[in-house]
């Protein structure tokens, strides 16, 4: 198990699209568990690929056993969809590749997601309140999408300074 450098916003891979995961193997089930030791150590609640230099579309969860809606933690999935959603919630979100940086963001309550697990079967997990809000923030990563491109323009310029200096490498 190795704890693997979480991505900081500025690198392109993070603007990346996730390439489908074609076979679940060894290799993947050991990125995921690289995943999963990453993220704990950076106190985080989720980390897709992107985030760690890698373009398989797989993220991971976790989320305290309350906030869980009654899914076994932690979650991996790959090759998520979203199939559904409903609803509203709005919560502060922060993310590992822009430390520092908390924002209120407006999302669908209730996600039902179809992915892969370890095993690679098919498998659908339905989430409300904070694991719906990780698990979308995740998929917004696999499709190219940052926590910046959820902020409204005063939020931007509140956070300009931060910003910069994180594309610039300097954060």
């Amino acid at each position: 198990m190795a704890i693997l450098n979480i991505v900081k916003y500025g690198d392109a891979v993070l603007r990346e699209k996730a390439e489908q995961v074609r076979e679940v193997n060894d290799e993947i089930r050991a990125l995921a568990k690289d995943m999963l030791a990453s993220m704990y150590a950076a106190e985080g609640v989720g980390l897709a690929a992107e985030q760690v230099g890698r373009k398989e579309a797989i993220c991971v969860i976790d989320v305290p056993k309350e906030e869980a809606c009654g899914v076994a933690m932690p979650l991996v999935l790959i090759n998520p969809k979203i199939r559904e959603l409903e609803g509203e919630q709005c919560g502060q979100e922060g993310c590992l590749s822009f430390p520092g940086i908390y924002i209120q963001v407006k999302r669908p309550d209730r996600a039902i997601v179809d992915y892969l697990d370890l095993d690679g079967k098919q498998a659908t997990v339905e989430a409300t309140g904070l694991l719906s809000r990780a698990i979308q923030h995740e998929i917004d990563h696999l499709n190219g999408v940052l926590l910046i491109d959820n902020m409204s323009a005063v939020q931007k310029v509140a956070h300009a300074g931060k910003l910069k200096r994180m594309k610039a490498g300097r954060l």
